[in-house]
């Protein structure tokens, strides 16, 4: 009888916890499935999801090169191939359910592997006794930041880097206390793979790892137990490089002004204050009693391993340079968080403290979920635009290649719905092409705009937000903002346009304009 109720108590707790998971990653459903379509969520989506389509028709396919970013030249990207052909393999699963398998695979697979992360950590803390577990999987649920990472209309690779490294330090710390073959397989597995899919964060973090252990523990390297997953991890990294055949670029980002400048407009590229409230939003006030209750853990000697609290500091720090580390921060504070709570002998004290703690964070969805008058109409506009600005570049569809020119953050989704290159691009590779575009767009001289479109072949020209296209070029170059650029002029008197551009369409979103030799 006992163990019938331990197994309804286990499936109510998975079922409740899935349910949790999977309504705050689809919660921007109303964003994603737009008119009959699926809208993806951020620029770089749509660069992914032009790949998948390469797979798609080409099987077996490796990307190694972007034609239709940074055109004509392209690019060299540092994605790979696991993210696209998982992708397409989801698409395969789903097409006998419905016409646009791809774009709904694209959609979808974030959240589900979101949700095999929150099965795998539901699964994991439970072998580990770990008292007050649940605190880990609600914060890992609700967590803005994490959401984020894999919610709906989002496929980029960050969703898998983190279920990987959580499922790698996981065996980690289970590898602290038993010497096992099992986990050793499993971290060996999963840090092989997160370092194929991402040579940036997944290195940084098993560094600390290795680091860590091999101070405190000699045999890390040599143990009998962990020879099989050293040999599967050096395999699967032999495997990748004879799949990809190109060695990963280990400058994760470029240097320069022009870099520099742009990526201060890219939101995970940011510097986060110690001071500022989000971090709250993101973790709760019990971020605050974090430094007080690791210095406990450490004083009793608790079952939190030592490595667990380096990755928490450096990734604090970390994210403190760049937002994008926020994804692991909190990855690594909601593992933490039970074994922090351990002082605690009263559950009621510890889920009470808890439970206030979330404050913050419910706050941020009260707003999410029910936005004021200003915020509900920004997000009606959005949609509005993505649909138009998606009628203007099924207008360039072509059987030839005929590229374009637009802003660098729209260029993407552009080259997605209408299958032609784009000048610039969503990534630091297409520097060049996003520094070119913005030359274009804050120009005052027609005879230099007209240079740039000879140089990159361009064949359409579209102006979506002026104002925004010449503050953001602007900034992106250094320069002060014109009194008359080319982009408002286009936007605003197409009459006043030179002959060698060609008013073609127009919709709320922006205007089509093509360009003809003369």
């Amino acid at each position: 009888m006992q163990r019938v109720a331990r197994t309804g108590l286990a499936v109510i707790g998975i079922t409740t916890l899935s349910v949790l998971i999977l309504a705050a990653r689809c919660a921007n459903y109303r964003d994603v499935f737009v008119a009959g379509n699926v809208y993806f969520t951020d620029a770089d989506c749509y660069a992914r999801m032009t790949r998948v389509r390469m797979c798609e028709k080409k099987p077996g396919l490796i990307v190694r090169h972007h034609d239709f970013e940074n055109f004509p030249q392209g690019t060299t990207p540092h994605t790979t191939a696991p993210f696209d052909y998982l992708i397409v393999g989801l698409a395969v699963m789903l097409k006998p359910f419905t016409a646009h398998a791809t774009d709904l695979a694209g959609a979808l697979i974030s959240p589900l592997l979101g949700l095999f992360g929150g099965w795998f950590l539901w699964w994991w803390s439970r072998r580990m006794t770990l008292r007050y577990r649940w605190t880990m999987l609600v914060l890992y649920a609700i967590s803005p930041v994490l959401v984020h990472g894999t919610k709906l209309g989002r496929p980029d690779h960050q969703s898998l880097v983190m279920l990987l490294v959580t499922v790698a330090i996981c065996s980690e710390w289970a590898l602290q206390f038993q010497r096992s073959t099992k986990w050793s397989i499993v971290s060996g597995v999963a840090w092989s793979f997160a370092l194929w899919v991402s040579l940036y964060e997944p290195l940084i973090l098993l560094a600390f790892v290795a680091g860590c252990a091999a101070l405190r523990y000699r045999e890390f390297f040599l143990a009998q137990h962990r020879r099989i997953g050293w040999i599967l991890f050096l395999i699967i990294l032999a495997v990748a490089f004879l799949i990809e055949r190109r060695l990963p670029e280990l400058r994760p980002f470029y240097s320069g002004p022009t870099f520099e400048n742009w990526s201060r407009t890219v939101g995970e590229l940011v510097s986060v204050s110690p001071l500022h409230p989000i971090w709250f939003q993101w973790a709760g006030w019990l971020l605050i009693a974090a430094p007080v209750l690791i210095w406990f853990a450490l004083r009793r000697k608790s079952p939190l391993p030592i490595f667990v609290i380096v990755l928490l500091a450096a990734t604090y720090v970390l994210t403190i340079w760049q937002a994008r580390w926020a994804y692991f921060f909190l990855s690594i504070f909601a593992l933490a968080l039970p074994s922090l709570l351990e002082p605690f002998k009263s559950r009621v004290l510890a889920w009470s403290i808890f439970i206030v703690s979330l404050f913050p964070i419910l706050h941020d969805w009260d707003t999410r979920l029910w936005p004021n008058e200003s915020d509900y109409v920004r997000r009606v506009q959005q949609r509005n635009e993505s649909v138009q600005l998606h009628e203007l570049a099924l207008d360039m569809q072509s059987f030839e290649r005929r590229p374009f020119l637009a802003q660098w953050w729209l260029s993407p989704e552009i080259a997605y719905w209408s299958g032609q290159p784009g000048v610039a691009g969503s990534s630091h590779e297409s520097m060049n092409g996003v520094a070119e575009s913005a030359r274009f767009f804050v120009s005052e001289d027609w005879e230099t705009a007209r240079k740039i479109l000879e140089d990159h072949k361009v064949a359409w020209v579209i102006v979506y937000d002026s104002e925004r296209a010449a503050e953001n070029s602007a900034e992106i170059l250094g320069l002060a903002m014109p009194q008359h650029p080319i982009c408002i002029v286009l936007d605003r008197t197409p009459s006043r346009v030179p002959r060698f551009l060609v008013f073609a369409a127009q919709n709320g979103a922006g205007k089509l304009y093509r360009v003809v030799e003369q």
